[in-house]
């Protein structure tokens, strides 16, 4: 077997085997779906003109190495980490926003106004690289419900939640 051969195979190897280890952690109910998917997502960007804004889980913005995004929990829970295909780049869901909900879009952080009209809308595939939990959405969100959105992302959640037990 030539060395550029095994190295394929042994890249394969990993591969599945991560995505056993990422499904074998998923059974416990508290994340949510399969891992290692790929899915065609709408995207859109967006900013903050203020340094040091805060997302829905209380930490800081990131924009460099993995990203932040901002999506419908309910189908792409807090902590859903992804690569965007066309450019390799790394996000992970930590915010939410109301115009994402009911939605399969995808909303992700860019430092500067110029980066977001750049960006636009655009489809683009991703490739979820590790799901997140619906019980950490939940208790993130249930104190939350007096906005419309929130509670609309909570009572699908919810039934996420029951279906699985």
């Amino acid at each position: 077997m030539t060395k550029a051969l095994r190295l394929l195979a042994f890249g394969l190897v990993l591969f599945c085997w991560s995505c056993a280890e990422n499904e074998k952690h998923n059974t416990s109910g508290l994340t949510g779906g399969k891992v290692c998917e790929r899915k065609l997502v709408g995207t859109t960007a967006y900013t903050c003109s203020e340094d040091g804004v805060r997302n829905a889980v209380g930490s800081h913005l990131a924009c460099g190495g993995i990203n932040s995004a901002a999506a419908d929990w309910s189908r792409f829970p807090v902590g859903t980490k992804f690569r965007i295909v066309e450019n390799d780049k790394i996000y992970v869901v930590d915010d939410y926003g109301s115009a994402l909900v009911g939605t399969e879009t995808i909303d992700l952080y860019v430092p500067s106004r110029r980066l977001m009209n750049q960006w636009g809308v655009r489809r683009v595939n991703i490739e979820v690289l590790e799901e997140g939990s619906y019980i950490i959405s939940l208790k993130v969100l249930k104190s939350r419900r007096r906005v419309r959105c929130v509670r609309q992302m909570v009572e699908n959640i919810e039934k996420k939640v029951k279906d699985r037990f």
